[in-house]
């Protein structure tokens, strides 16, 4: 249990000067930025993404990106509607002479 408690306050001290790793994965559809983190190293965070992938994966997500970097995300879903294409908001004209 001490080695979790200081891989805890660790990653924490890591987290609030930016110094902790987080694994970024962008959808397109929906258009969304997905942060699961944080972790203490790249290898901690790349044994981890499979995981997340296969949840996104399962909820329907298409279109991944990841990366994983050195960040402190302000919010770890982010939607982007502005970037989703409605079929029902346009005419559709055809056939017309």
């Amino acid at each position: 249990m001490g080695g979790n408690l200081f891989k805890n306050i660790f990653t924490s001290i890591l987290e609030t000067f930016s110094l902790a790793v987080w694994i970024e994965i962008v959808t397109d559809s929906p258009h969304c930025t997905y942060y699961f983190g944080p972790f203490i190293s790249e290898a901690e965070a790349e044994s981890a993404k499979v995981g997340y992938i296969e949840d996104l994966e399962a909820e329907g997500s298409k279109g991944l990106a990841i990366t994983i970097k050195r960040c402190k995300p302000e919010n770890l879903t982010v939607y982007d509607d502005s970037l989703d294409f409605k079929f029902d908001r346009f005419l559709v004209f055809s056939g017309q002479s």
